[in-house]
């Protein structure tokens, strides 16, 4: 297996589904479904079948030999501005 690619998202979390659609891995929902109703697809080592499957940071998708995750979240710190 590969380097696990990071896909980036404005939320939490993502659906399954949506998130092999994003990373490139399928062209459309449609193949989502079929590659997750043939068990084609894990989630934290464990074959997932159901596509609106919540991913979070820190989970691991893997897809025909790639891995696919969300970025950590990164903390800033903010700057005192002596208001």
């Amino acid at each position: 297996m590969s380097d696990v690619s990071e896909v980036p998202i404005r939320d939490e979390s993502i659906r399954l589904g949506q998130l092999l659609k994003l990373a490139g891995t399928v062209e459309n929902g449609a193949i989502a479904r079929e590659v997750i109703d043939a068990s084609g697809v894990r989630v934290d080592g464990e074959v997932e079948t159901r596509r609106g499957r919540q991913i979070r940071r820190g989970q691991l998708v893997e897809f025909e030999g790639e891995a696919f995750g969300l970025p950590a979240a990164k903390l800033m710190p903010v700057e005192d501005r002596g208001d």
